[in-house]
């Protein structure tokens, strides 16, 4: 056990010398962190639903294919909340001076519909450029559909 050098009183808060040391609740951290995850997976579930009820631009790339990014074995669409956004993103990559063709559709339809279509591990990425704002939709249960999520075992993509 620590103790306080001679001649230098007790900080605020620190037990008086000799008294025994305040008991301290281990699992204090455990419930903060748990605390802090359940507060965490309720604000994404409302941010999946809003993202599920607005419509989005969906870039398409020369072909009038979406336009995607793949990062380790994960395909992901651009998409964006409005054209604002996706000025960013183009001023980002350096890309602002080209005209930009986009599907407007809703966030349902892209995750339900549009990410099974891909035929490859597929999740959303929206309003990349945008800092502060940008928010990943990735591939798993919950938010798209199981039989196309990654951490769906066989039994639930059947």
């Amino acid at each position: 056990m620590l103790e306080a050098s001679a001649g230098a009183p007790p900080g605020p808060g620190s037990p008086a010398p000799g008294s025994p040391a305040p008991a301290v609740d281990a699992a204090a951290p455990a419930t903060d962190t748990a605390t802090a995850t359940a507060r965490q997976r309720r604000e994404f579930a409302v941010l999946l639903g809003e993202f599920r009820r607005t419509a989005v631009l969906l870039p398409l790339g020369a072909d009038e294919s979406p336009l995607v990014a793949d990062l380790d074995g994960i395909r992901w669409l651009y998409a964006f909340s409005d054209e604002a956004a996706l000025a960013r993103f183009a001023l980002a990559r350096g890309d602002a001076a080209r005209a930009w063709d986009y599907q407007r559709l809703l966030g349902a339809r892209l995750l339900d519909a549009v990410v099974p279509g891909v035929g490859v591990p597929c999740g959303v990425a929206l309003d990349v450029g945008s800092e502060g704002h940008e928010v990943l939709f990735p591939p798993v249960l919950g938010i798209v559909p199981d039989q196309v999520a990654v951490d769906a075992n066989e039994e639930e993509r059947q």
